[in-house]
Formats: structure tokens, C-alpha cells, sequence
């Protein structure tokens, strides 16, 4: 599902000559059936004009397509910002852009993760660094659509944080695996920006890029059953994204702790959070540190199709 497309000349229009968030908040309404709450509104009014800001510039074709908050299907997140065209080689080109309004960070010791504040009372909080999210967005998007699987559609992610100077924190080496992957634009690197967006959307598509999407058949994720033999080997067959990410990197910093003082970690979520993908990735990697590791579930089920799994037989045989 997205909430609002449209080509960038129209989205250009609702940003200097309406109010951005207004526009945004009435397909949202549209959409979903229920008003946004508030931080999310403020969140469209700054870093939706920093967006039109950069856009506004001639050698980016007016007819490209521009999508905001893109529903991941099968998933409670959302892409934030998106641009369709063609590349040089008139190839299906679409540039994922996470947005943060952050003014500073700090960096963790754990792959991916560093603190934030990213909104309410919380405070300062540990997440996953935007352009790991933004990767595995792309990543994620991947593995569901089937038009993004054809190989046809080119996806290139990057993250941008309007109101965060360059400090050595958000941009330490310590995540350059992940910048590489998806480049990170900050404070005063608009124009940076808009030279990325300009390499890799040449032409407009008239919104046909942001159609094939959301008309792509939904292929399910990787069966657990499936991948259990080689997540056993330690090879990672989910990917991690947000706070499965967070999870799991607290459940190996927990077995770390573990040679001192033994360590429980209960991890809570709703059904499709993601609960078994951290399991088993949880359940490969303290594997591969050779920790004597078990997956236990009330349901016979899931264990039945493991062992099967596992053992090399037919999920059939009994």
C-alpha cells in the first residue's frame, strides 16, 4: 500500500504551494481509515519540504515518480520516501530515501545499532542505524515483490538526515558496511543528494515503476522449514530488519555477558513481528559460537518439520 504518489512536478506543487502534511495526512485518512498521530504529522512537514528542496532542480525529470510511506508488504513498516524513473540504460530505476529528523547520535559497539532519540518520552534509544534500514528495506522489498524479482527494477537505497552534522558518530567506520550499501546524506549535503538521485533517474516513468509495485504479486517470505538446515550451519537465511535487529544483537551481547552471570532475555511481539525470524537467526549464531543451543516450541507442529529438516527427510514422512 502507498499512501501518496504522485509525479515529482505534482509533489513539487503540494509542497510550495500547500501544506505538505496536510496533503499527506488526507491520503493517509484515505488509506488506512484513522487520523496519524502527531509526531508523524511534524515528521511530514520538515522532512518532506527538506525532500522537495532537494527535488527542486531541473535535471530531475519532472514526470518521475515520487511515493510516500510505502507499506513493506507483509510488514507494518513503511519506506518513507521513494523515486521512480530510468536510468541511462532505460532501466526501471527506484531510489529508497529514509528519513530522520535527527540533530546528533551516538554510536553502539554492535553491528547496525546506535543510540538515538527517535521520538517520545523514551529518550535516547538504541535502533538500527538509516542506512542499514534503509538497505534492508530495499532488501526486504526484494525478497516479497515479484516485479522487484524479475531483476528488472533497480533498487538503490540510501538514508538522509537533514538536521545531523557530520560528527565521526553517525558516520563512524564502525558502520561503513552498511553506508556502502546505502550511502548517508547529512546536514548541508543536499546537493550530494540530489547528484545520487540524478545518477541513477535520467528519465521520468510517469509513475509506471510505482504501478508495476503495487500491482506485484506478494511471493511469501523463505519458509522457515525450508532454511532451518542451513541457519543450523550458522548462514543467515532471514533478514533482520529494525528491532529484530536490536533484539538480536541484545541476545548476543546477553551470551557474552553469560560466562559471568547467566542472562534470560524474553522477547514479546504480536503475531507477524518476527519473533521466529530472530529465533532462528539467534538460534544459528550462538550455534556457530558453539554454545549448546536448543529451539523449543509448545506447538509439535514446527518441531516436527525442523527435525525433519534437519535429519534430511521429507517433512511428509512420518
Amino acid at each position: 500500500m502507498i499512501i501518496y504518489q504522485e509525479t515529482k512536478a505534482r509533489f513539487l506543487h503540494h509542497a510550495f504551494e500547500d501544506d505538505i502534511q496536510d496533503v499527506i495526512l488526507k491520503h493517509y485518512k484515505e488509506s488506512v481509515g484513522a487520523g496519524a498521530a502527531k509526531p508523524m504529522i511534524t515528521s511530514w512537514a520538515n522532512s518532506l519540504m527538506e525532500m522537495a528542496k532537494v527535488l527542486k532542480d531541473d535535471e530531475i525529470p519532472d514526470d518521475a515518480g515520487i511515493a510516500i510511506e510505502y507499506q513493506l508488504p507483509q510488514s507494518s513498516k513503511r519506506i518513507d520516501f521513494i523515486i521512480t524513473g530510468e536510468g541511462e540504460d532505460a532501466r526501471p530505476r527506484v531510489v529508497i530515501v529514509e528519513l530522520k529528523q535527527w540533530s546528533e547520535s551516538r554510536r553502539s559497539a554492535r553491528d547496525a545499532i546506535i543510540w538515538a532519540r527517535r521520538g517520545g518520552k523514551a529518550g535516547e534509544t538504541e535502533g538500527t542505524h538509516p542506512s542499514y534500514q534503509a538497505w534492508t528495506y530495499a532488501a526486504y522489498l526484494e525478497d516479497f515483490n515479484t516485479e522487484v524479482q524479475r531483476g528488472e527494477i533497480g533498487l538503490q537505497p540510501c538514508a538522509y538526515l537533514h538536521n545531523h552534522p557530520r560528527d565521526g558518530e553517525i558516520d563512524h567506520p564502525h558502520y561503513a558496511e552498511h553506508i556502502a550499501r546505502a550511502p548517508l546524506f547529512l546536514k548541508s549535503e543536499k546537493d550530494k543528494l540530489r547528484a545520487f538521485i540524478r545518477k541513477h533517474v535520467r528519465k521520468g516513468d510517469r509513475k509506471q515503476v510505482l504501478y508495476a509495485i503495487e500491482r506485484g504479486r506478494i511471493r511469501p517470505s523463505k519458509t522457515l522449514a525450508d532454511s532451518v538446515a542451513r541457519m543450523m550451519q550458522g548462514k543467515s537465511e532471514f533478514l533482520m530488519i529494525d528491532d529484530q535487529k536490536v533484539v538480536f544483537e541484545a541476545i548476543l551481547a546477553a551470551d557474552a555477558r553469560a560466562e559471568q552471570r547467566k542472562q534470560v532475555v524474553i522477547v514479546q511481539g504480536g503475531p507477524g513481528t518476527g519473533k521466529s525470524v530472530v529465533a532462528i537467526n539467534a538460534l544459528g549464531a550462538l550455534l556457530a559460537l558453539g554454545r549448546n543451543s536448543r529451539f523449543v516450541s509448545k506447538n509439535a507442529a514446527p518441531r516436527a518439520v525442523f527435525k525433519a529438516r534437519l535429519t534430511g527427510r521429507s517433512s511428509c514422512h512420518k
